[in-house]
């Protein structure tokens, strides 16, 4: 008979708690107290005797913008982590920031890069580069010749 080695559940930290903002539209009564916060305090991690990279290593969300310090907070946590320092649960993924990833250059047509591109977008002709009449005479031209998609929607015909 083999014995199997069960591996602990995956737990993920207790929500931290936070205090509702008191509201002019509550007149003075909250609706609750409390509420579950986007993440732990920095004076909460550090109470606890992590950084703040170590934190999100273990997948604990840290709110940076958060200032209070609140003990339930900070015995929930440690509760949680003596558990995992113990092996009876294991932490969740790390919740480090997400990478941005910057767009690539678009294609070398649609930035005129080729004689294609150029034409595609106008920039061949260095003469008419400033005109802006020229536009409006060409359109007008077009319209006259019934080219343009405008010609024959215009008032009073077709």
């Amino acid at each position: 008979m083999s014995t199997q080695q069960t591996q602990p559940p995956v737990v993920p930290p207790p929500p931290p708690l936070v205090k509702v903002p008191r509201l002019i539209s509550h007149a003075g009564l909250q609706p609750r107290e409390w509420k579950i916060g986007r993440g732990y305090s920095i004076g909460e991690i550090k109470a606890v005797g992590l950084s703040v990279r170590e934190a999100r290593l273990l997948g604990i969300y840290v709110d940076e913008r958060r200032k209070t310090v609140w003990e339930h907070n900070i015995q929930r946590l440690k509760e949680w982590l003596l558990k995992v320092l113990k092996g009876e649960i294991l932490p969740p993924d790390p919740t480090l920031p997400k990478i941005i990833k910057i767009k690539p250059k678009r294609g070398r047509v649609f930035r005129g890069l080729t004689p294609a591109g150029r034409r595609m977008r106008g920039l061949m002709s260095v003469k008419l580069k400033e005109t802006h009449k020229h536009k409006w005479k060409k359109k007008q031209k077009e319209r006259e010749l019934k080219k343009r998609h405008e010609a024959a929607r215009a008032k009073g015909g077709h």
